[in-house]
């Protein structure tokens, strides 16, 4: 009988507590909506971006290959290089030079030309030659023309050869030269064995 009232008198409790909270005011917190009379914001000006690129020349040379030029010959001249027929290279060079007119072709058949005379099996050898038609080449290199690319790489080879032939001819000079010291020294010590032995044959 005890229980029946403490459960009626604690369901009574629970339905008031419920009561209490569902008739308790929820806070709402009110959005403020923008006055009517608010100046609007003052449109941003666009950005301008400014960009440090390198301006073209116009001026520049391209290297662009010679237009119309007709290579045939300066091939068949590689080719005879290759095998060794050095005369007939250097015609076929030389037709090269003399039948076109673009720029640059007379500048690669006088470099394959120059490098023909740096081969020391050639009938055309002379080094020293070969080194200053190099040179004077060198000082006057074709502007905005793309070589070939075998012309590119005797043009290497010719500074290559050159510096070497001439530490070459430098190193014999100085030999020359130590050989000439050496005679002159051994001739020396003759002599002086000769006059020693001269005075020898004299005291006795």
């Amino acid at each position: 009988m005890l229980a029946t009232r403490l459960y009626i008198l604690a369901a009574c409790g629970c339905l008031s507590l419920l009561q209490a909270c569902a008739s308790a005011p929820t806070e709402v917190t009110p959005v403020e909506e923008p006055s009517a009379q608010a100046p609007a914001p003052a449109p941003r000006a666009p950005v301008k971006l400014t960009l440090n690129l390198p301006e073209q020349s116009a001026a520049a040379p391209e290297c662009t290959p010679p237009s119309n030029v007709d290579r045939t010959f300066l091939e068949k001249g590689f080719s005879n290089l290759a095998a060794g027929d050095y005369r007939e290279a250097v015609n076929y060079f030389r037709r090269y030079q003399r039948l076109e007119s673009a720029p640059g072709v007379d500048w690669e058949a006088s470099i394959a030309v120059a490098y023909v005379k740096m081969i020391p099996q050639s009938p055309y050898y002379n080094w020293r030659a070969a080194r200053e038609s190099y040179l004077r080449l060198m000082r006057k290199p074709p502007a905005g023309v793309k070589l070939h690319e075998q012309i590119v790489l005797m043009r290497d080879m010719l500074a290559i050869l050159s510096d070497l032939h001439v530490q070459i001819n430098d190193l014999q000079s100085e030999n020359a030269i130590v050989t000439e010291n050496l005679e002159k020294r051994e001739e020396a010590l003759r002599r002086l064995r000769e006059l020693m032995l001269g005075q020898k044959d004299a005291i006795q």
